[in-house]
């Protein structure tokens, strides 16, 4: 499989790759895979591409190829898809941390109030919600401004 082929048709591209993934010519098949995902450059599906093969391909050989491949350089993942699902990740984890905290600590989370931090998309926001869960002595001491 070349660079290019593969390129030209990604689903069957990243499903030739788990298919062969204890396959002796993995790494070649990875390689082209590779290559056509930086070809690929900013088409939103290009990293759900690379995700799918890194989980379909397991605990083989292949994965451990796949992770070398995909360590070397993610930069062609800069799209504005990319960096959004990036940043829901981030804002996902703050919430959960504040949610988690609060929770750790005892205090009641009443569904409104998780509904409130986890619907919040303002960084800002968050941190300082985050900073305030540390201390708080209930929900409504986060929120209070």
């Amino acid at each position: 499989m070349t660079a290019e082929a593969a390129a030209e048709d990604l689903p069957l591209a990243a499903l030739s790759a788990i298919t062969h993934a204890t396959s002796p010519e993995i790494g070649a098949i990875l390689e082209a895979l590779a290559a056509a995902l930086r070809l690929a450059g900013d088409r939103d599906d290009a990293q759900i591409y690379a995700e799918l093969v890194e989980l379909g391909l397991g605990r083989t050989r292949g994965a451990r190829i796949w992770r070398k491949l995909m360590s070397v350089d993610l930069s062609f993942f800069r799209s504005e898809t990319s960096q959004r699902i990036r940043e829901e990740g981030r804002e996902e984890g703050v919430s959960e941390s504040i949610i988690r905290i609060l929770r750790r600590r005892g205090i009641a989370v009443s569904a409104a109030a998780e509904s409130k931090i986890v619907s919040c998309h303002d960084r800002a926001q968050l941190g300082e919600w985050l900073d305030r869960a540390i201390g708080a002595q209930t929900v409504d001491d986060v929120f209070s401004d």
